[in-house]
């Protein structure tokens, strides 16, 4: 690696690339403070960085940056199919500046079938330690769930959690409505199952010509062996399949492959994948990558092809619109990195071609309503600019609300909001403790205090926000008053949303910092993104106090009734699969579990019912 270190003025670009070998690699230019400006790769780092020194004209981007560079730094690679893979690992981890970003902070969803005795068919998002196959990535959790729903249907595959599975004793209701074969209570043959396992690997792998001779040859041997209820149901199978494989299939044959479509106004820019898999439509998704200055559609499709398959499985096509810089080098990288032939192909005709105009038409589309969105949303930080007497818009909004039922699992919500909307990955929720149940002023304190405790203690790196709502009246807002005082923090505008006659949206009355309460109206372009973030952060404060109460119920409700040990609670629980399956449960069902008698089993069912209090009686066991 080479490194220089220097100041922005000093700098001497021109010299530092003449001393750079003629090997492939990747650069990274660095300003004064060390922050990574940009990553690239190169054939010839020599060549490609001296490049940017040189008397051509260059894009005022280009010219903003390198006024900047005061450091360089070089990896030498194997091969610029390496170069190409490190520069998209570099600029995921380091998210320079001034390159083309996809921005998309969710990971994809997969269709994923065990390796277990009995397979699992389930929907998979997130890291792939299941060991299992994973069929995937989809456009969409849409995508997915629709294709779950047509494999159950078809092959009636468990979609259980194995601590349900391994844990009944009769078949659920999916067994019921024809899309599980209840292997649970062994209402299926082990190797018929492993059939319908085997047949649902083929189908979500796209060959359909042997799934269709596999069933074939099945139901002549049932018909041949006097079968003919099996023979008659793989009949049905098979034209099932056949018909979803004639609305499916692309130019005669099964396909897998990509269509990808860019469009580009004003510095935005919105790439659309429409994405077939086995020669099934699986739908679109719109990305909306940030291209820092970036105006070239050509080098923003680029970057999105090889960042996004660089951790996504490719297909075996990818159809672009358009021409990309150094496509055959991303055409090999792609295709060493699948371990198989991946080909990128831009002058397309039939229905690829067909399919090409589709995605250019509704990337437009998505980019036009995108920009209306952030259009929307920059009028309606202006209107609170000005509403609440600011300099400048506000750069970064919090909000917090609580949320608890009769003071029970109390939590605290903190929500927040940039230019450009909600920022998830930095919501917060606080679960409140030794406070008076049901005292809001407290638990509204103590979120407060936990969120600003970095500010009060001096921390350089605590953000703080620009305007800090508060659901609540004058006495929610008197408590975060004494927090931001206690802390010493400063230039933070507050702001109460109380809410409105009979919580009319619209109606809510806003306590302002000068001490004037105003009602702006529905109109308002201010009160609706004040709503939009007060809403956001009621949402999420239910959602956590939800699941931290029905955690502690679930983890309480046996143990508040007499009777029931730990001994007994265990036999419940896995007689019946969980708390859900004992719930469901009758009276008598629940006596037939061995040690509860049929008062005890009345007692419990009334207590998980809720119907009348348990009443002491027997011990323990």
């Amino acid at each position: 690696m080479n490194r220089r270190r220097t100041t922005a003025a000093d700098f001497d670009g021109r010299a530092f690339a003449a001393s750079l070998p003629l090997a492939p690699g990747v650069y990274r230019m660095l300003d004064a403070a060390g922050n990574v400006l940009y990553v690239g790769k190169a054939r010839a780092l020599r060549h490609r960085v001296g490049s940017y020194f040189n008397a051509a004209p260059k894009p005022a981007r280009i010219m903003a940056m390198l006024a900047q560079v005061a450091r360089i730094e070089t990896t030498v690679t194997h091969s610029e199919a390496d170069a190409l893979l490190l520069e998209n690992q570099l600029i995921k981890s380091l998210k320079p500046r001034y390159n083309v970003m996809l921005r998309d902070d969710k990971s994809y969803p997969f269709v994923l079938l065990t390796h277990e005795e009995w397979p699992r068919l389930a929907f998979h998002r997130g890291p792939r330690a299941i060991p299992g196959r994973y069929f995937g990535p989809y456009p969409s959790a849409a995508s997915v769930r629709e294709t779950l729903d047509l494999m159950h249907k078809l092959f009636r595959l468990r979609s259980c959690e194995d601590s349900v599975f391994h844990n009944r004793s009769r078949p659920c209701l999916q067994y019921q409505i024809g899309r599980c074969s209840a292997p649970c209570v062994g209402r299926v043959e082990a190797t018929e199952y492993a059939d319908a396992v085997r047949r649902a690997g083929l189908f979500l792998e796209g060959k359909s010509q042997q799934l269709d001779a596999d069933l074939a040859a099945a139901m002549q041997a049932a018909s041949d062996a006097l079968e003919f209820e099996q023979a008659a149901r793989l009949r049905d199978l098979i034209a099932t399949i056949r018909r979803l494989q004639a609305r499916h299939t692309m130019d005669g044959r099964s396909a897998d492959l990509d269509v990808l479509g860019v469009a580009m106004q004003g510095g935005a820019a919105c790439v659309l994948l429409l994405a077939f898999r086995g020669g099934r439509n699986l739908g679109t998704r719109a990305f909306f990558p940030k291209t820092n200055g970036e105006d070239s559609a050509g080098e923003v499709l680029a970057a999105f092809v090889s960042q996004y398959y660089a951790e996504q499985p490719p297909p075996a096509e990818i159809v672009l619109d358009g021409d990309i810089p150094e496509r055959m080098l991303i055409e090999q990288a792609l295709s060493e990195h699948a371990g198989r032939k991946v080909a990128l192909r831009v002058n397309v005709r039939g229905e690829r071609a067909a399919h090409l105009e589709l995605v250019r038409r509704n990337a437009q589309l998505a980019l036009a309503a995108e920009l209306a969105s952030s259009g929307a949303q920059q009028a309606r930080l202006q209107a609170l600019r000005e509403l609440l007497g600011m300099a400048e818009v506000p750069a970064r909004i919090e909000c917090f609300d609580i949320s608890h039922t009769m003071g029970e699992a109390t939590v605290a919500s903190c929500v927040v909001f940039d230019a450009h909307g909600p920022v998830r990955t930095q919501y917060r929720r606080y679960n409140i403790a030794g406070i008076e149940p049901g005292d809001d002023y407290a638990a509204m304190r103590q979120a407060l205090q936990r969120r600003f405790r970095p500010a009060a203690e001096g921390a350089p790196e605590a953000v703080r926000p620009d305007v800090l709502l508060i659901d609540g009246g004058a006495g929610q807002v008197a408590q975060a008053r004494d927090v931001l005082t206690e802390a010493g923090i400063t230039g933070v505008v507050l702001v109460g949303v109380a809410k409105g006659p009979e919580r009319k949206p619209g109606a809510e009355t806003l306590l302002l910092p000068d001490g004037r309460e105003v009602q702006p109206g529905a109109a308002s372009p201010a009160l609706q993104l004040i709503q939009q973030v007060r809403d956001e952060a009621h949402r999420f404060a239910i959602t956590g106090h939800r699941g931290r109460r029905q955690k502690a119920r679930s983890s309480s409700r046996l143990e508040d009734v007499p009777g029931i040990g730990p001994r007994r609670r265990a036999a419940l629980l896995k007689h019946f699969g969980g708390l859900q399956g004992l719930k469901s449960a009758s009276v008598d069902e629940i006596a037939r579990v061995e040690g509860i008698n049929r008062a005890l089993a009345q007692r419990l069912w009334d207590a998980l019912h809720g119907l009348a209090q348990a009443a002491p009686g027997e011990g323990d066991q």
